[in-house]
């Protein structure tokens, strides 16, 4: 495939106008995050997460009207699903995959209140990821505006991310199928965009033992505490960090009182991987568990949540094509590797090409700093605008070798 085979770059005029654009409407794009992430949406609250994509919805059909396509799928005890298709003037189609989910629990913004204080707009899940559906929205509405090309946009938003997408899977799945692309509204890492991502895998070990008094009769129980404990260090040499390969024994619980036996025992471990082999190592040593105490019986339970996302070829190529119009606007765009994973890993697992973490510049996802970049938004809107009208041409060179 050759240069002259991509979709033809927006002029230098065409870059500016949209990055002057964003910056004059930067008030108005931080009034839209406000009242984004004045919805709480946390991932375990089925009532503020309806009501929060009622919202979502009025305001981004308030932005960019009427959608050709509505489709909202039941989440079950999860966020639900909601699909909007906007028809484009160029060839192509994109996937715009956001969640609207965050990790805070109802009442953080009685705490936490949404503040600006020079370069930080900070609020609970302003980062991650409600800034990146804010500035996926205002790059169409920009394009549309200056009259150019636009691809048909496709808004996938799950309420499930948080929890692993347990819903929303098969929908990321048959909607990154058909699309020629897919981008990620995921926050950037200090302004790179994300070409690879670890699998993720969520286990619970839970050992059974027997109980009896410690000081009357300790021989006669069987302390899952103990053979838990024992098991831990086993665990962790299953991490190898030359092959990409990590292991957390994260929460660790068990027992009823100082004086008795322990009758049982669990803990939850995290396991990341780069390379998709490391899959069956695991799991097989998983499985070997076994503590030096024949009577206490040991269970793993769980399974692999998101497979790894490792860049191919046409992501490269749709790197290539972001980092072109990155140029256009006057920087270099970096690509990165990280440990989370994302409902990207979900589409690229299937061979189609992702770019992720093409939302919000700022810091501190998960905690107390998390921020946005005030002085960083104009130009993460710009980057995404320039990179769907290069796509509008067509976006099928972008996944063709």
């Amino acid at each position: 495939m050759t240069d002259a085979s991509l979709p033809g770059p927006p002029g230098p005029t065409d870059l500016a106008g949209l990055a002057e654009a964003a910056r004059r409407d930067l008030p108005d794009i931080l009034d839209d995050l406000r009242r984004l992430v004045e919805k709480e949406t946390p991932s375990n609250d089925k009532r503020l997460l309806d009501a929060g994509l009622d919202d979502l919805e009025a305001w981004l059909t308030g932005r960019l009207g009427d959608p050709a396509e509505r489709v909202r799928r039941d989440g079950g005890a999860n966020g639900d699903v909601l699909e909007l298709l906007y028809p484009g003037d160029g060839g192509g189609e994109v996937l715009l995959l956001c969640h609207y989910d965050t990790v805070w629990p109802e009442g953080t913004l009685a705490e936490w209140p949404v503040a600006i204080d020079g370069d930080r707009f900070s609020g609970p899940g302003c980062f991650d990821m409600k800034a990146g559906i804010v500035q996926g929205v205002w790059a169409v509405k920009h394009l549309r505006a200056l009259g150019l090309p636009v691809p048909s946009v496709r808004f996938l938003l799950n309420g499930d991310e948080e929890v692993g997408s347990p819903a929303s899977r098969p929908h990321i799945e048959r909607a990154g199928r058909a699309a020629d692309v897919t981008l990620v509204l995921e926050p950037s890492r200090e302004g790179r965009v994300k070409t690879g991502r670890k699998g993720m895998g969520l286990f619970n070990v839970t050992a059974t033992g027997i109980e009896s008094h410690a000081g009357l009769d300790p021989e006669a129980g069987a302390s899952a505490v103990h053979a838990l404990a024992e098991l831990v260090p086993q665990m962790a040499a299953l991490a190898a960090p030359e092959r990409g390969t990590t292991v957390n024994v994260g929460v660790f619980n068990g027992g009823t009182a100082r004086n008795v036996v322990a009758g049982s025992a669990s803990c939850q471990v995290d396991v990341r991987i780069q390379d998709p082999a490391e899959t069956e190592r695991v799991d097989a040593g998983l499985a070997a568990l076994a503590p030096s105490d024949g009577r206490v019986k040991v269970e793993v339970s769980g399974g692999w949540n998101r497979p790894p996302m490792n860049p191919g070829p046409s992501t490269d190529r749709a790197f290539a094509v972001a980092r072109e119009v990155a140029r256009g606007l006057g920087e270099d765009l970096g690509q990165i590797s990280v440990g989370g994973a994302s409902d990207g890993n979900l589409v690229a697992a299937l061979g189609r090409p992702v770019l992720d973490g093409l939302g919000a510049a700022g810091a501190g996802p998960h905690s107390r700093d998390e921020h946005v970049s005030v002085g960083r938004t104009p130009h993460q809107v710009a980057l995404l605008a320039g990179l769907l009208t290069r796509l509008a041409g067509d976006g099928r060179p972008v996944l063709d070798g």
